[in-house]
């Protein structure tokens, strides 16, 4: 049953919380009553530029951490690294190796 229909003052939310760009989270609070909070969504995982699979071993940081987070750990240790997934930087660093031969 909604608090409003109990008898207790329904309350709107702030206008910063109306946008759907937070999500809205059940929380439970120490008094074991529940309470909604609104928590910033997780960006979308990175893809291969080539096959569009998602590029593991990149962490989904909003752009404030990521601009605080070492290089290091935003992409694979490789050639494309954080641009090609493995298999596609594989096939990639063949051909190129085939070029040069011949």
């Amino acid at each position: 049953m909604p608090p409003y229909s109990r008898g207790e003052k329904y309350k709107m939310p702030r206008p910063k919380y109306r946008s759907r760009s937070l999500r809205r989270v059940q929380k439970k609070m120490p008094g074991g009553k529940t309470k909604q909070v609104y928590v910033e969504r997780k960006p979308k995982t990175h893809k291969c530029a080539k096959c569009g699979k998602d590029l593991k071993g990149i962490p989904r940081l909003g752009s404030e951490k990521a601009k605080n987070t070492p290089k290091t750990k935003k992409r694979a240790e490789r050639p494309y690294g954080g641009f090609l997934c493995a298999a596609c930087a594989r096939e990639k660093i063949k051909k190129e190796a085939r070029l040069k031969l011949s």
